[in-house]
């Protein structure tokens, strides 16, 4: 049998990244759950979370395996490794 106690998995407080985004693991962003009233997020697991957030990488690892020439870089894109664009 599975089961688990969602208080024993609840996923961390949410840290405000901007006015609609919050993030509770690192590099996992999420939308503001208050900005959600039509439908309101469901409590999930962290173990739930990093699952999917796997799932998304192996995903992505797929699609670049099968068809992707290359994949792009930062500095393939003419950007530095921040984002943002060269002082030029």
């Amino acid at each position: 049998m599975f089961g688990f106690r969602l208080s024993a998995q609840k996923p961390p407080e949410a840290r405000r990244i901007t006015d609609d985004v919050v993030m509770r693991f690192d590099h996992v962003y999420e939308v503001d759950p208050d900005k959600m009233a039509i439908f309101a997020q469901q409590d999930l697991p962290a173990w739930d979370t990093h699952r999917i957030i796997d799932s998304r990488w192996d995903h992505l690892a797929w699609m670049h395996q099968h068809f992707a020439d290359k994949v792009l870089g930062m500095p393939d894109l003419g950007l530095n490794e921040d984002g943002t664009e060269p002082e030029n």
